[in-house]
């Protein structure tokens, strides 16, 4: 079984930059592929990127490619997302998840444990 906790959200101007933070932890997290979604109030669960368990490969959405980044370091069970050139449209609650799998999904039920989420607030 793993749990996954977000960190780093907040307020930021647009055009400003923020990291996010998914600390993992279980015995077989190494071998989890990771996901981050979003959520916008009145908006379906979005994805956003993913990772698989090794960290070769790397998946990002077409609304944040080139802006958004996603990283793992397996050593300290720790995935980020790096969210550069931010704009009010990405405002969201922004959710980190575990699937056991070592390959990534796009779909929110492919997942199965799920971070509490963190607000990402991007101002004009």
């Amino acid at each position: 079984q793993a749990q996954v906790v977000e960190s780093g959200g907040g307020l930021v101007q647009a055009g400003g930059s923020l990291r996010l933070s998914c600390a993992a932890s279980g015995r077989t997290f190494s071998r989890y592929a990771m996901g981050w979604f979003r959520q916008a109030p009145g908006k379906e669960r979005e994805f956003v990127g993913g990772i698989s368990w090794s960290g070769g490969r790397t998946y990002v959405a077409d609304s944040v490619k080139g802006r958004f980044t996603i990283s793992r370091d397996n050593g300290k069970n720790t995935v980020y997302l790096q969210m550069n050139s931010l704009k009010p449209e990405d405002t969201a609650v922004y959710y980190c998840a575990a699937r056991n799998s070592i390959s990534v999904g796009t779909r929110s039920p492919e997942y199965d444990y799920w971070g509490q989420g963190t607000q990402v607030t991007v101002s004009s």
